[in-house]
């Protein structure tokens, strides 16, 4: 079994590696969460493009401390390059202008504000943004706007189950 899941990486990998390869850029850039799906993203692009990628931590005041720790711990087990850019700023200064806005419309502002940062360092960088959705997560719907605009992402379309699998694993 543990051959499967070595051809599966390799694969992953080799797939990374082609598809930044046709866009003709040489560095890549992803959101850390501390949550699976960016944390095996971030692990798999590690092993494809060394230092030529960058995690970005991107903590608000509502960022949980396990979360935090959790990336924090990945990237020092996996050597990852990274960064941590607060945006606290932003999500107070849109709280304080929409004091009435509930949860979702809080969520969908960070959401979209985490992705204008990525895409703000990708373009100092001349990197690419690697998306981190899963398949269950696009059949359900769940995807940013931007993500789906964007005029190259790359996606591993791996459903959530196989993203606990593959943890095992690495």
């Amino acid at each position: 079994m543990r051959n499967s899941w070595s051809l599966i990486k390799k694969h992953l990998i080799n797939f990374l590696q082609d598809e930044v390869a046709v866009t003709g850029l040489k560095n890549v850039t992803l959101g850390l969460s501390g949550g699976l799906d960016s944390a095996v993203v971030a692990v798999l692009l590690k092993e494809a493009f060394g230092d030529n990628m960058l995690a970005v931590m991107m903590p608000t005041q509502y960022s949980s401390k396990s979360s935090l720790e959790d990336a924090n711990e990945l990237i020092e087990k996996f050597s990852i390059p990274a960064i941590t850019v607060d945006i606290s700023e932003y999500i107070e200064t849109f709280n304080g202008i929409n004091p009435f806005a509930d949860n979702l419309r809080k969520g969908n502002f960070s959401a979209r504000i985490r992705m204008a940062t990525l895409y703000d360092i990708s373009a100092e960088r001349k990197s690419l943004v690697i998306g981190t959705s899963n398949k269950s997560e696009l059949l359900l719907g769940y995807e940013l706007f931007s993500e789906i605009l964007q005029v190259r992402l790359i996606r591993l379309e791996i459903f959530t189950k196989a993203i606990y699998l593959i943890l095992q694993n690495i």
